[in-house]
């Protein structure tokens, strides 16, 4: 007998890229994760190739990942897809010491994050329609 398969989480119009431990803290990813939210896939790719943020073209390879996951496993058209989420999430903290004077140390807390992009096939987004 063996283990019961978990159902998929995700609706069938749906495909997700999961990307853990990078190497940025959660606030500073967040901000590049609202720039790409509720906007269609190509100008979430152009968007993110021109960003001058270091950690954006790691969000654009998710992304791609998340894109290709739709068109290659689920069969989804990818002139249809929208951007629904950009989940960020807490990781560890490397805690490391830096010298002061006198003897002492103050701790350098280098934070990591989570990452979950979730594309799906839509129309077109509601911010996009009222601007058309």
């Amino acid at each position: 007998m063996s283990k019961q398969a978990t159902p998929r989480r995700l609706g069938d119009h749906e495909a997700q890229a999961i990307v853990s431990n990078l190497r940025v803290s959660p606030r500073k990813l967040n901000l590049v994760a609202g720039m790409i939210r509720n906007k269609r896939a190509s100008q979430a790719v152009a968007e993110l190739a021109f960003s001058k943020r270091r950690i954006a073209g790691a969000v654009k390879k998710a992304l791609e990942s998340a894109i290709a996951n739709a068109e290659n496993n689920h069969q989804l058209d990818v002139d249809m897809l929208v951007v629904t989420r950009a989940e960020v999430g807490r990781s560890i903290v490397m805690r490391r010491f830096h010298a002061r004077g006198r003897g002492r140390a103050a701790r350098i807390e280098k934070w990591f994050s989570h990452l979950k992009i979730v594309v799906a096939e839509q129309e077109a987004p509601a911010d996009e329609k009222k601007a058309a």
